[in-house]
Order: C-alpha cells, then sequence, then structure tokens
C-alpha cells in the first residue's frame, strides 16, 4: 500500500513540477522532461494518460527522445487497445529504426494487435536473427507458435523468454495461457499467480480481480484431470446427426448424466456454454466470473464460470469440462439464449458434412484430399486469413454466426461507402444483445485463398469488444453462408480449415 501511495505522489510531483518548467526550458528539454512524465504514469499503470503524454514526445524534433518516446506510444496504445495507433506508429518507429532489435519486435507486437499474425512472426523471428536473447521477441514467437497449436515449442520459447526476463508479467500470462491449451491447469493457475503478483497495482486492478477468478476457477480442477476422455471415447471418430434450425447446427448433448437437450456448434465461442436453468438442472454450480465479449451494445459481459463433471454428444463423453453459465441473461432479444459447445473448446477436431447433415469429432481426423485448404490459427477462437479490396486480416471461423460480416474499423480502413452514399441499416443482434449500428456495406471483394465473392454485400459490425478481449483486432467474421456449401474440416493437429465443395 505504501509502495502505490509513493509512485502516485512522485507521479503527481513531477506533473506539477513539469508546469512550471515548461515555459522557461528548452524546446528538448521539454520533450525529455515529458517523456519522463509519461513513463512515471505508464509504471503507475496510468496507461491513457501516459499515452498522451508520449504523443508530445514523441513530437519533438529531437530523434533521440522521439525515438524512445514513440516506442512508450506504442506500448501504451497497446496496452488500453488503441491497435490502429499502435500499428501507424509502430511502422513510423520501424522507419526509424530499420536493425534496432527491439523496435523490430515492437512492431512485431503492433503487428499482432493489427491481427497480421503471419506479418508479426517473420518480424519476430527478423527480430530474433540480429538479437537471439531478446525477450520480446521469444515472447512474440511463442504466442505465434501457440496459435498454430505447436504448444511444446511455444512453451520452450516461452520459458526461454522468462529466463531473460524474469519480471515481465504478460509472459507470466502467456505462459499460463500456453499451460491452459495443454490442459495443465495447476501450472496455469501457478504462472497466473506470478502474473498477477508481478502486478504494480494488484490490490485494486481490474487485470489482478480478474486473474484471481481465473485462478480459483483452475484450482477447482485440482485433483481431476481436464478434459478427459471418456475410456470407450479415446482414439475414436464420434459421427453424429445433427439438424439445421435456420442456420445453426444443432445436436442432442448432456450435462452431467441429465436429460439431452439442444446444443448449437458454435466454434464462435471458446468455452461450451449453458443457460442458468440447464447449471441448476445439472447442479453445475456457479465457481467465480469472467468476462465475455460478443457481437452487441452489451459488449464486455460477465458471466458465471463452473466445471461440468460429465459432458455428452452422441458416443462422445468428456468429464471436467470448463463451461460459462449464461448468468445474468439478456433480455429483449428475439429468441432466448440457448446451449452451445464447440469441440475445438475440447481440444478436439471435427468435420461438418452439410450435405449429410453429420458431425464427426476426433482427437485426430485422417488425411482426406479437400478442394480448398486454409492455414487455421487458433488464438482462444479459430480463424482463417482473408482479404477485402486486397487488404488482409483474420476472420473468426463461427459455425454459430449466419452471415459474412467484417468489422467497424475494416470499413473504415477501406474508406468505403455504402452504395449512394447511404447506410442501409439493419438488424442485427449476437451474444451481447442487439448492434444498433449495424449496416451493409455492397460492392466489396473478398478472397479466402480460391474462394472469391466479388462485388458482394456484408453485415459491418461493431467488433470492439471482442477485440479488446482477444488483444488484437478481429477483421471479421465468416459462418453459416461461408460454410454450409462445403463439407468442413476444422483440424487442430494440422492447424489448418480443409473446404470440399458438396456435390
Amino acid at each position: 500500500m505504501k509502495i502505490g501511495l509513493r509512485v502516485a505522489l512522485v507521479t503527481l510531483a513531477a506533473a506539477a513540477g513539469l508546469g512550471l518548467v515548461l515555459e522557461s526550458r528548452s524546446p528538448d528539454r521539454d520533450a525529455e522532461l515529458q517523456f519522463q512524465l509519461a513513463s512515471l504514469l505508464y509504471d503507475d499503470t496510468r496507461y491513457q494518460e501516459a499515452l498522451e503524454a508520449y504523443r508530445k514526445a514523441a513530437a519533438s524534433g529531437d530523434t533521440r527522445v522521439s525515438l524512445r518516446a514513440r516506442m512508450g506510444l506504442v506500448r501504451s496504445a497497446l496496452r488500453v487497445a488503441e491497435f490502429d495507433e499502435a500499428h501507424r506508429e509502430a511502422t513510423v518507429m520501424r522507419d526509424a529504426a530499420p536493425r534496432n532489435p527491439e523496435a523490430i519486435a515492437l512492431h512485431a507486437d503492433a503487428l499482432w494487435s493489427a491481427g497480421l499474425f503471419d506479418e508479426a512472426e517473420a518480424a519476430f523471428r527478423e527480430a530474433l536473427a540480429i538479437e537471439p536473447e531478446l525477450s520480446r521477441g521469444r515472447h512474440g514467437l511463442a504466442r505465434s507458435l501457440a496459435s498454430q497449436r505447436r504448444l511444446a515449442d511455444a512453451l520452450n520459447e516461452a520459458q526461454a523468454a522468462l529466463k531473460l526476463a524474469p519480471r515481465d508479467g504478460e509472459i507470466h500470462h502467456t505462459v499460463g495461457a500456453i499451460y491452459e491449451k495443454m490442459h495443465r491447469f495447476d501450472e496455469a493457475a501457478g504462472a497466473y499467480t506470478n502474473f498477477m503478483n508481478l502486478l504494480p497495482n494488484r490490490d485494486r486492478s481490474d487485470k489482478a480481480l480478474w486473474s484471481r477468478a481465473q485462478i480459483r476457477f483452475l484450482d477447482a480442477f485440482r485433483g481431476r484431470e481436464p478434459l478427459a476422455l471418456d475410456e470407450a471415447s479415446r482414439g475414436k471418430l464420434h459421427t453424429i446427426a445433427f439438424r439445421l434450425d435456420g442456420d445453426k447446427v444443432v445436436v442432442q448433448g448432456k450435462v452431467n448424466g441429465g436429460r439431452a437437450r439442444d446444443f448449437v456448434l458454435d466454434t464462435g465461442s471458446e468455452l461450451t456454454t449453458i443457460s442458468r436453468e440447464t447449471a441448476e438442472q445439472a447442479r453445475a454450480r456457479p465457481i467465480t466470473y469472467t468476462l465475455s465479449a460478443g457481437v452487441g451494445e452489451v459488449g464486455l459481459r460477465g458471466l458465471m464460470l463452473t466445471r461440468m463433471d460429465t459432458f455428452e454428444v452422441g458416443t462422445l463423453k468428456v468429464s471436467n469440462v470448463p463451461a460459462m453459465i449464461k448468468n445474468p441473461g439478456l433480455t429483449g432479444l428475439p429468441r432466448a439464449e440457448i446451449e452451445a459447445f464447440s469441440p475445438l473448446a475440447l481440444g478436439l477436431s471435427m468435420t461438418i458434412d452439410y450435405a449429410s447433415r453429420q458431425l464427426i469429432i476426433g482427437e485426430s481426423l485422417p488425411e482426406e484430399a479437400a478442394g480448398i485448404t486454409l492455414p487455421m490459427r487458433l488464438h482462444r477462437l479459430a480463424m482463417v486469413r482473408g482479404k477485402v479490396n486486397d487488404r488482409p486480416g483474420y476472420f473468426v471461423v463461427d459455425t454459430g454466426g449466419e452471415v459474412i460480416s467484417i468489422s467497424q474499423t475494416m470499413a473504415d480502413a477501406l474508406e468505403a461507402q455504402p452504395v449512394g452514399g447511404r447506410k442501409i441499416g439493419l438488424r442485427v443482434y449476437g451474444t451481447s444483445g442487439w448492434d444498433r449500428d449495424a449496416f451493409l456495406l455492397q460492392g466489396l471483394n473478398l478472397r479466402f485463398s480460391d474462394i472469391a465473392y466479388d462485388n458482394f454485400s456484408v453485415v459491418v459490425l461493431n467488433l470492439r469488444a471482442p477485440s479488446v478481449l482477444l488483444g488484437f483486432q478481429v477483421s471479421g467474421i465468416v459462418g453459416h453462408r461461408f460454410l454450409s456449401p462445403y463439407r468442413v474440416s476444422l483440424d487442430l493437429e494440422r492447424s489448418e480449415v480443409r473446404m470440399t465443395k458438396a456435390d
């Protein structure tokens, strides 16, 4: 408590002193003072204020100060999810210091935040070629490898980064996320605890609050094997009949051995989700809260976390399954929120055969020829790379969604206007309520490898909340309209989406 108070007082003193000296100091000295103030604010986790001070310092003509200030500006912009500004300023910074490995790695972080994962990985590798012992380079490479399900390699890189920078909390957090993907929850909890203990204001920050909640949730699995396949389920492919309800794939599932109920196949969710009613009937007790985000005006949404003792779909049975309870529920929607699950969230691959109405789930999918193969990254959600009017980005593969959409940020970047200069308003709702600003944008050209949509109309959505929660700018979502003409495999082992046109 004393440490936090002291930091705050020093920061205030610096700010007060700054106002007295700016008029009498040289411009170069002013820039240096702005940089020092910004650094104090950043260390006190006052990132928005630090961002403004770094902006002023970066505008200085003193190149010695402006480069350091721009680096601080990029770091601050990333902290407050100003992804466009981070990307823009990082590009300027990189041009000013093309052989500086720290600047290259920071530029890579900004590319990552812009959803340009392939370019980011190339930049991380470039920085490491210059300086192999660069902790931020190794950390960035670890995140990229983890998104390709190369988890052992990712863990090695993250642990190497920790040896180089043991007090970098973000690296501890990444180690925890990798352990979670490996279903090593005890070690994940330990890594998140290290992250929380390194927070400057861990007694009062939102990050510390949510970290404690996550640790509490992981501790609920202590002594249990998370996401354990039943003996009869291991090493097999499970073929499950489904029906289409509108544009949604619906199967029958059971929670804790209870009665069968409808579950929507939803790869746009990173956890199995159940209603409060289902949780109560199955005696799945709430453990703590988590943050969720989706399309809709609610944005970030607090939901309960629980552990399902068993979850069954067809012949597949999984024990100790993390899940979210949609409580509190949303009101005012056209239809009630229902249960949903994703095999990817269970650590399993899947094939959807829309023609035969069959869902196939397994630890390993057989090799099979495909008409189109798209590299897939899984960073909390499954994504594929696409282009809108030749502008690249990553799109969430969402079996629970209906249309092809792009983000408002992508639409703004295209500087495109709807036909006739007017927006065609739409009524769109998602997992976070109504998106009242959604509209239709016409005349775009989309490319996903060999899949082309020319002069195409897309729905423009506000994806700010999901982007903030995920830590990068989501370019859009591809749903039922994109997937349903194909037999689609989402293969975790090979990190690819395979699509074959139905006969």
